[in-house]
């Protein structure tokens, strides 16, 4: 296999779903690492280099929310994370947003979703090159759509891919308001609640506003959506 294929850690305690989700990925062309438990997955973390880490929430002590947290306020800010749950409440959904995932994915499911869904992160995580759209201003922060990148003054800030995939639709239609569908879509999220857009944009507003309970640059349009207003 190639060295340049995206490497997947597949984080679960169940062998043999691990094992049969693992040879499927393999089969599509990905490096897959498996661990059986979040201390496991922080050991793999500490030596190895992921594109992507699938994630069971439902595991003995600490779970895939409590992982999930973890790393993203540690050494993986920015690394997609796919949580696989057998509980898929809108509340159990918009937690693991809260918590940082990237999109989730309900147990049991096809393999073939799996891989779409991953290969659909891993789209979002890449920056956007072909975008025709110069830095936009968000006071002294600094967005670079072609770089994909969001720069405080000489500090890189960190984006997960949801955040990314997030702002960089918003900012290729500055002043307008978008939907909740439209960003679901721009997400690459399926039959996702209103509720979960709207964590993402609280975690997006922690970044971008100098005061996230007064948004100076990402508005609430009430009943329609959210629009991205740059300025100095």
């Amino acid at each position: 296999m190639s060295g340049d294929a995206p490497h997947i850690l597949l984080v679960d305690d169940d062998a043999r779903l691990s094992q049969l989700a693992a040879r499927f990925l393999a089969e599509q062309g990905f490096r897959v690492t498996q661990a059986g438990s979040a201390a496991e997955a922080r050991d793999k973390l500490r030596f190895l280099d992921f594109d992507l880490m699938v994630l069971d929430v439902m595991m003995p002590g600490e779970s895939g929310l409590e992982l999930t947290s973890g790393l993203r306020a540690e050494r993986a800010p920015d690394m997609p994370i796919l949580l696989l749950t057998a509980r898929d409440t809108p509340e159990d959904i918009v937690a693991g947003f809260e918590a940082g995932a990237d999109d989730y994915l309900g147990k049991p499911f096809d393999p073939r979703v799996l891989v779409a869904r991953i290969r659909a992160m891993l789209r979002r995580a890449q920056p956007a090159a072909s975008v025709p759209l110069g830095p936009v201003q968000l006071g002294q922060a600094v967005f670079d759509p072609e770089r994909g990148e969001l720069v405080a003054g000489q500090t890189r800030v960190r984006l997960t891919g949801a955040e990314l995939a997030l702002l960089a639709a918003l900012a290729a239609r500055p002043h307008e308001t978008l939907s909740r569908e439209a960003l679901a879509a721009a997400l690459g999220l399926d039959d996702v609640n209103e509720r979960a857009i709207d964590v993402q944009v609280t975690r997006l507003r922690r970044k971008i506003e100098p005061d996230p309970r007064e948004p100076r640059f990402l508005h609430t349009v009430r009943g329609k959506g959210y629009a991205l207003k740059p300025g100095p």
